[in-house]
């Protein structure tokens, strides 16, 4: 049996400039142009520019463009709203393949992670419901590392959701990596609401 050797992440740089701001990351299992697409926008209106220094005062509109980059044979998205926390959109994304979403803002303690396989949610943690569905067996490994890791009641955006992340795309998503990355930026359409 292999022993789990997880590190916490360093994730005080979300502590900083990102406090008072919310982030949405989203990792899916496809080209940054197959999610663009999917999403409804058109590749060719993306323009490169740099992950932000401070979401608040880079992209202060709620209907703000999302920026996608690829790591590995997955893309990320930045999104300036709260795209990756609509059921609907990532069902839709993740057909056909792996989608692992995390947003939060963390002056208001609100989180929320979500795991879809082929537009099913596998799991999810929605703001304050804590985990509303039993973690699948695939990640019990890795939960019971988080409780070892972490004390009691720590909210995920203070590490174990980059510990899912990590487990569940092989990303480990730092700042080095983040703001490293050129990403292409554009606008999609705002989803339909049911």
């Amino acid at each position: 049996m292999t022993t789990m050797t997880m590190q916490p992440p360093d994730v005080s740089w979300l502590c900083g400039e990102y406090s008072e701001d919310h982030y949405s990351f989203i990792y899916v299992r496809a080209t940054p142009e197959e999610v663009v697409a999917r999403l409804g926008g058109h590749w060719a209106g993306f323009q490169p520019g740099p992950f932000p220094d401070d979401p608040d005062d880079d992209y202060p509109d709620r209907d703000g463009p999302l920026g996608v980059t690829a790591i590995g044979d997955w893309t990320f998205v930045f999104d300036t709203d709260w795209l990756g926390t609509d059921p609907n959109v990532i069902r839709k994304l993740s057909k056909g393949t792996r989608l692992v979403s995390q947003a939060a803002l963390g002056v208001k303690c609100i989180d929320y992670f979500y795991w879809c396989e082929d537009g099913e949610i596998r799991f999810c943690f929605e703001h304050d419901e804590g985990y509303p569905m039993d973690p699948p067996a695939e990640l019990a490994p890795t939960m019971a590392e988080i409780d070892r890791l972490y004390p009691p009641l720590v909210r995920p955006h203070d590490g174990p959701a980059f510990l899912l992340v990590e487990h569940l795309t092989g990303i480990r998503p730092t700042e080095r990596l983040l703001k490293g990355s050129t990403l292409m930026w554009g606008v999609v359409p705002e989803p339909a609401r049911p």
